[in-house]
């Protein structure tokens, strides 16, 4: 418990050293020129230019944390999850043998229980009851319904999901933090 508060107070103060940089970064790259001195308008071009590369390379180093985050998951649970294009991984621990599989424009109903990496529960159906929706069209997390067109009615699965894909910078502003991956137990039915 120790370490998984250990590894969780980690992830906060990345996050913290990421806000912070952010911040120096707009900060510095304040413009201050008094108004009635004219611009150069190719050096602000410029600056423009290493603007768009200082926020590429900071969403680049974030997305970065979060694979190494996702890949720590998987290798110290020891599960053999499968990596989508997407960036979601998904592991089926109870395959149906007879369900249809998964389509855009279908609607399902699962049991599922959603969890930070650390552990943490945060929301559940034994909670907050099953959730009934249309693939591809209901106002749940975007992974989710890229995830389940991996599996079929009765699987049950984990998918670990990038913040992008999830509840993106923001978290959801009750229990899921900024820029956090989630686990989602699914079962579908």
């Amino acid at each position: 418990m120790l370490f998984v508060n250990f590894v969780h107070c980690m992830i906060i103060l990345k996050h913290l050293f990421y806000a912070i940089l952010f911040i120096l970064l707009f900060i510095a790259c304040k413009n201050d020129t008094p108004p009635h001195e004219k611009k150069d308008e190719r050096s602000n071009t410029q600056k423009d230019k290493i603007i768009r590369e200082q926020f590429v390379k900071a969403n680049q180093q974030l997305t970065q944390k979060e694979i190494d985050e996702m890949d720590y998951y998987v290798k110290t649970h020891q599960m053999p999850f499968t990596k989508t294009t997407s960036g979601i991984r998904y592991f089926v621990y109870k395959p149906s043998s007879k369900g249809d599989s998964i389509k855009n424009g279908m609607q399902i109903t699962i049991n599922y229980q959603v969890k930070l990496l650390n552990g943490t529960e945060c929301y559940s159906s034994a909670e907050n009851g099953p959730k009934t929706f249309i693939v591809g069209q209901a106002d749940l997390e975007s992974g989710i319904h890229k995830g389940v067109l991996f599996l079929k009615r009765g699987d049950k699965a984990m998918f670990l999901i990038p913040s992008v894909l999830a509840h993106g910078l923001l978290g959801d502003m009750n229990k899921i933090p900024p820029q956090m991956p989630i686990v989602y137990d699914v079962e579908i039915y």
